[in-house]
């Protein structure tokens, strides 16, 4: 049987046309019956990994009135948007495995895994591509899990929290040879970690951004303590007025009888008026124009202006001047005017706050037989105020330095997306300021904690590396009081971890690639965390001194199996008098104690032990293998 094409289809020059028809024909017949589109979010896709053992929310857009079904594993779930556009969809908790299909509306997600999903974040060195790591660890080559998955979250900052993340469409890779350089370092020692303990699939969310310091990743209801890192939301607010009426105020959209609108004689001063404003304002007014004269040409004699103007009527460009001086007088082509109601509008500069329509000059529509007096009364509209952007750019000023952007673009549009659990590391960028970082650590946590709604989310914590090079002498250091921040919020906060790594960073690079050592001493405390697993994950940890005439005595928890020094040995103790100066001191172990003393000091008061950028040779571990953070004993 031949097609209805073959059928009806004309030959020669027609052909080309016919298609067209039919196309169109086409078109029209079934527009009635194109389906509403809805959207969902980046996550949503191909190859994701879902959380285990936990209700899922599964959200994303719709047009009013639209309904959305999600259908996963045997089971379907309506929704329908609400008032600002949003659906949801909550499914019960999931046991691990897969792959499944999960289909919302006309969307299809083939290759779904539920297993653990972590959080990433953190400044460069949670950036590091695993490119930069084969030749340390060629395996990666041949990396062969496809159970193990890892999604880069789009860099995207915000002055208010975003909805979804940009439109750089990110996706999500496994950890097979083809897709494997498109991971992060530290995500992917950390997934295989975790895959070959547990056994059910991983998924990683990389938000991170390198050179950034943590108060970008805190909202700003976290930065109530510094004040500088908070943007003015009012004038913020304020800013974004201006900006709505100036798109409001676009030639095409003015209504001049509409309410908004102030009299104003002309000719006259502003300031005579009322009208103090330095910026720009509309200046309109509407006459009516004769039979005779529709769409004749005339010109238009509009005195002099103080100072900058561009002139339209009936939203037709007509002339402008760029200063004060010239007299205005400016053409009406033909087709402009029209019979009855017209309008003008004078877009007026003042640069001085002096607007002005100069007195005992002619504001007149002239044409053959015809004449329009303009004087009278007018109605303003003001379109742009510089003294208040001004005052607002003033309040304002800081907006680039501001806390909370990256927060508000790379961490809230993800927070309904569950995880198990969040790895951190970052402190580089803020070592110039290290004794507001445990606060803000603090803040961080518990901000994250209360918008993904889990009071007790893991938090495992990557203490800095050594870096930079090593000194001679007992020396402060603002990388050892960014450990100490970190060791500190260990202890404090519950359900925090961290993974000491003094031992494994590079004196030149501030970038480390010994990522795997990282990655297995933070799924230690992952698993002691998550899995409440009974294992020492943690090196000696400082308790408590005691000074027996010029020795000091230190006492440590999480020994494990006892104390331990690499080496012949204990290094990297220093010790101090009342004068406060540290010298390098012997250290021996005793049982569980370790006795700290040098000759050089008569009556001790405080130990310090690896404080220094690079605390290389600080050799202190449990005998479980695992290394002792820094401490020191003094506040000073």
């Amino acid at each position: 049987m031949r097609s209805f094409y073959h059928v009806f289809s004309p030959s020669g020059k027609s052909h080309s046309l016919f298609k067209l028809i039919l196309l169109t024909v086409v078109v029209l017949f079934n527009v009635g019956y194109l389906p509403a589109k809805i959207r969902i979010p980046q996550l949503f896709s191909d190859c994701m990994v879902l959380q285990r053992d936990m209700e899922l929310d599964i959200w994303g857009w719709a047009d009013e009135n639209e309904k959305v079904t999600v259908r996963f594993r045997g089971q379907y779930f309506d929704a329908e948007p609400d008032a600002s556009g949003r659906w949801e969809v909550r499914l019960p908790a999931q046991s691990p495995g897969g792959p499944f299909v999960m289909e919302i509306n006309e969307f299809v997600i083939r290759d779904v895994l539920v297993g653990d999903v972590w959080l990433f974040s953190g400044q460069s060195n949670q950036e590091t591509p695993i490119t930069r790591l084969v030749y340390r660890y060629p395996e990666i080559n041949t990396s062969n899990n496809h159970n193990i998955r890892h999604f880069k979250v789009p860099t995207q900052e915000s002055l208010s929290p975003a909805s979804d993340l940009s439109d750089v469409k990110s996706k999500w890779v496994s950890g097979v040879a083809s897709q494997v350089m498109q991971w992060t370092a530290l995500a992917y020692f950390f997934a295989q970690e975790a895959y070959q303990h547990h056994n059910v699939p991983v998924g990683i969310i990389v938000s991170s951004k390198g050179g950034t310091a943590i108060e970008s990743w805190i909202a700003q209801e976290g930065l109530a303590d510094f004040p500088r890192w908070l943007i003015d939301k009012n004038a913020l607010d304020s800013l974004r007025q201006i900006e709505r009426r100036q798109c409001a105020n676009t030639l095409s959209m003015l209504d001049v009888d509409g309410p908004d609108w102030t009299d104003i004689q002309v000719p006259g001063r502003w300031k005579d008026q009322g009208l103090q404003l330095r910026g720009t304002a509309y200046v309109a007014k509407t006459f009516t124009l004769p039979a005779h004269y529709d769409r004749k040409h005339a010109k238009l004699f509009l005195g002099t202006l103080v100072d900058s103007d561009s002139t339209f009527i009936n939203s037709r460009f007509v002339g402008t001047t760029s200063y004060t001086y010239p007299p205005r007088v400016y053409d009406i082509p033909g087709g402009i005017l029209r019979e009855g109601r017209n309008e003008i509008v004078v877009k007026l500069t003042s640069n001085s706050g002096n607007g002005e329509f100069v007195a005992d000059k002619t504001y007149k529509i002239i044409g053959d037989d015809l004449e329009i007096d303009l004087t009278g009364t007018w109605k303003y509209k003001v379109y742009k105020d510089l003294e208040e952007e001004k005052y607002l750019a003033e309040q304002l000023r800081n907006l680039r330095q501001t806390g909370s952007q990256l927060y508000n673009g790379m961490i809230y549009p993800i927070k309904d997306y569950k995880i198990s659990g969040v790895v951190w590391y970052q402190g580089e960028s803020n070592a110039g300021n290290p004794h507001e970082y445990k606060a803000l650590l603090k803040s961080l946590i518990n901000n994250w904690r209360s918008i993904w709604k889990q009071e007790e989310l893991p938090f495992c914590i990557v203490q800095l590396p050594n870096f930079m090079e090593k000194r001679a002498e007992p020396s402060e250091s603002s990388w050892a009081r960014i450990r100490e921040a970190q060791f500190e919020t260990a202890l404090e906060v519950p359900y925090t971890s961290l993974a000491v790594t003094y031992d494994v960073g590079e004196w030149n690079d501030i970038h480390p690639l010994n990522k795997k050592d990282m990655a297995k001493r933070l799924f230690l405390g992952a698993r002691k965390l998550v899995c409440h697993e009974k294992i020492v994950a943690s090196g000696p940890l400082y308790q408590s001194m005691q000074i027996e005439g010029n020795k000091i005595i230190l006492t440590f928890s999480e020994i494990g199996k006892g104390l331990t020094c690499k080496g012949d040995e204990l290094k990297h103790f220093a010790i101090a008098g009342e004068d406060k100066k540290f010298v390098w001191a012997k250290a021996t172990i005793k049982g569980n104690k370790v006795i700290v003393s040098s000759p050089e000091v008569d009556k001790p008061v405080a130990v310090r032990y690896a404080w220094a950028d690079n605390p290389e040779g600080a050799n202190l571990y449990n005998k479980n293998g695992l290394l002792a953070p820094p401490f020191r004993t003094d506040t000073w």
